[in-house]
């Protein structure tokens, strides 16, 4: 590698790694401009400064912390509930075809339902408290994480299933050697949409069911209020959490899948 091309290459993963943070700086730019000259009735739109303190004052005496460690952990079990229990029926439904016969159909049609249209039968058998919430998040992340399973394990090339059979493979063989590894980016990819899927379905139980610690609760209250400085800080939070969560799962994807290619 040249002397001038080792600059080059250090300024472009620079950029590459600066290049998703613009759009945040241009939004605050365009924020502090809007509070700064009075383009928005600060009622409506209060200074990120506004926002800061409240944000201080929450993490000093208010209940934030609580709010977000209770979305946490509803949102952690749900998605652990609904994750498992789709990566065990996509794996009976990827390597069984009577089960994929059977169960199939139903499960699709399953997925025509909205997500949300679930809310009122659940609040109905589960109630609208902790159990009713964490039901509902462990729904939100099932769909995605089954179906894709599912299709990681059936889409499998042929070629894969001809060579077990010509080194004599067994079941168990062939799925742990095989499928499973085979199948990886695609359960990866149902994972990621469940994380996505149950924290949205999180801020949802806590807006839509009882309201109780969290930060679905705190938005209720703020829009109730017209607190507008908490309204934004949720957002901000939800925001971040999010973010956290989104690139966690892309690192730990891109980590396991270079070990299995070692």
């Amino acid at each position: 590698m040249s002397a001038e091309t080792l600059p080059n290459r250090r300024l472009s993963n620079i950029t590459h790694t600066w290049r998703p943070f613009a759009a945040f700086g241009i939004i605050l730019l365009f924020w502090l401009a809007a509070s700064r000259f009075g383009w928005v009735d600060p009622r409506f739109l209060p200074s990120p400064g506004v926002v800061a303190n409240r944000a201080a004052t929450e993490l000093t005496t208010g209940t934030l912390k609580l709010d977000v460690a209770e979305s946490l952990r509803r949102n952690l079990t749900g998605f652990a509930i609904g994750a498992s229990a789709g990566l065990f029926l996509g794996l009976v439904l990827g390597f069984s075809r009577t089960a994929e016969r059977i169960v199939g159909p139903t499960l699709l049609a399953f997925r025509q339902i909205a997500l949300f249209a679930w809310v009122p039968l659940i609040s109905v058998w589960f109630g609208g408290a902790d159990a009713g919430k964490i039901a509902f998040i462990a729904v939100a992340a099932f769909q995605p994480v089954v179906i894709n399973t599912w299709r990681g394990v059936r889409d499998l090339p042929a070629a894969y299933r001809e060579l077990s059979a010509v080194l004599l493979f067994s079941r168990l063989d062939f799925a742990r050697l095989v499928a499973l590894p085979g199948a990886l980016p695609a359960i990866f990819t149902g994972l990621h949409s469940g994380l996505i899927y149950a924290w949205l379905a999180t801020l949802g139980s806590e807006l839509f069911l009882n309201v109780t610690p969290g930060i679905g609760g705190r938005l209720n209250e703020a829009g109730q209020l017209f607190e507008m400085d908490l309204l934004f800080l949720g957002i901000i939070v939800l925001a971040g959490i999010g973010l956290f969560y989104n690139s966690s799962a892309l690192w730990l994807e891109t980590w396991i899948l270079r070990r299995r290619t070692r």
